[in-house]
C-alpha cells in the first residue's frame, strides 16, 4: 500500500487535519499508529481504510481491506448474524459462504448464542465483538483497527492480538491505534506519530521495508513434534509442556510463522518480540 502526498481537511477553507503524507506499507507489516487525542488518527485509518476519500494525492494498492472502527454502531436493523452475512457480502462472498464464515466467527468470540439477536439489543461488549468478528470474515490483506479492542473481554482481547499476528504472518498487513502502549508491544514493524497534521516514524522504529538486524524471539504452543523450519531454523530447546520457544533471524521470522501456523495441528503463536539488544 502507498500513500503519496496524502492530505485531508474538512471544507474548502478547514485547516488541513493531515497534510503531505507519503508512506509505503508492505505486505507482512504490523503497523502502530500514535499519537494524542484529537492529532488525526482516526481521519488517517479511515483514509488507510479507503473509509474516507483524502482531500490531495492518492492512495493505492490496498488490497481487500477489512476495518473495525473507533465508535461502532450497534443500532443497526441487522441480526448478530444477519449483519455478518451482510458485510460479508459487501467483501465480495456468497451468502453460504458468508453465513458458514459468520457461524464459525460467533462462535470463536464466544457469541454464538446472540446470532439471532438485533444489534441494538446487544450489550457494548457483545457488539464489540461483532464488529471485529466481520473483520476477519473475508480474510482481508489490509485490517484497520480503531482502538478495536475497547469493550471486548481478556479472552477476545486475546483471541484479536492472535489473530492479527496470524494475518501478520500470512503476509497481511495490519495498522492500527490502541491506548494501551503494552498492546502488541515489541511486535510492530513500524511505528508512526500523527502530530501537526504529519505522519512521521517514531525514533527506534523500523522503517518500512527494512529488515530488523538481530534476531526475533518466537513462543508457540502446540501438540506433537514442531513442523520442519525454513530458513536452517533449527528447534534447540526442547518443547516444554507444549511451549516452544525460539530465536531466529530476524528476516526468516515471517517464514516461520507462517511454518508454525500452516502445521497440522497448527501451532498457537503467542508472542514475537525482538530478541533484546538485537536491533
Amino acid at each position: 500500500m502507498l500513500l503519496e502526498g496524502v492530505g485531508r481537511r474538512y471544507g474548502a477553507r478547514g485547516p488541513w487535519v493531515l497534510k503531505d503524507v507519503d508512506l509505503e506499507v508492505g505486505g507482512g507489516t504490523l503497523l502502530r499508529v500514535e499519537g494524542a487525542n484529537g492529532t488525526g488518527k482516526s481521519t488517517f485509518l479511515r483514509i488507510v481504510a479507503g473509509i474516507d476519500r483524502p482531500s490531495a494525492g492518492r492512495v493505492s494498492g490496498r488490497g481487500r481491506t477489512a476495518y473495525v472502527p473507533e465508535r461502532f454502531p450497534a443500532a443497526l436493523p441487522f441480526s448478530t448474524h444477519g449483519y455478518l452475512v451482510h458485510m460479508g457480502r459487501i467483501q465480495g462472498l456468497g451468502t453460504a459462504t458468508a453465513s458458514r464464515r459468520a457461524d464459525h466467527w460467533l462462535e470463536r468470540f464466544g457469541i454464538g448464542a446472540y446470532g439471532g439477536t438485533p444489534m441494538d439489543q446487544l450489550s457494548k461488549g457483545t457488539s464489540q465483538k461483532a464488529a471485529v468478528a466481520q473483520a476477519f470474515l473475508a480474510e482481508p490483506q489490509l485490517l484497520v483497527l480503531d482502538e478495536a479492542w475497547t469493550g471486548l473481554d481478556h479472552d477476545a482481547r486475546t483471541l484479536l492480538d492472535d489473530e492479527v499476528r496470524s494475518r501478520v504472518a500470512a503476509g497481511g498487513t495490519v495498522v492500527f491505534v490502541d491506548h494501551d502502549p503494552w498492546r502488541l508491544a515489541g511486535e510492530a514493524t513500524a511505528v508512526q506519530r500523527v502530530a501537526g497534521g504529519r505522519v512521521t516514524v517514531v525514533g527506534g522504529a523500523t522503517a518500512v521495508g527494512d529488515r530488523v538486524a538481530g534476531r526475533v524471539l518466537v513462543e508457540a504452543t502446540g501438540s506433537g513434534e514442531p513442523p520442519v523450519l525454513p530458513g536452517g531454523v533449527v528447534v534447540e530447546e526442547p518443547v516444554v509442556d507444549g511451549l516452544l520457544r525460539l530465536a531466529v533471524p530476524a528476516d526468516e521470522s515471517d517464514a516461520v510463522l507462517r511454518a508454525l501456523l500452516a502445521a497440522r495441528p497448527p501451532w498457537h503463536i503467542r508472542a514475537v518480540r525482538p530478541e533484546a539488544g538485537g536491533r
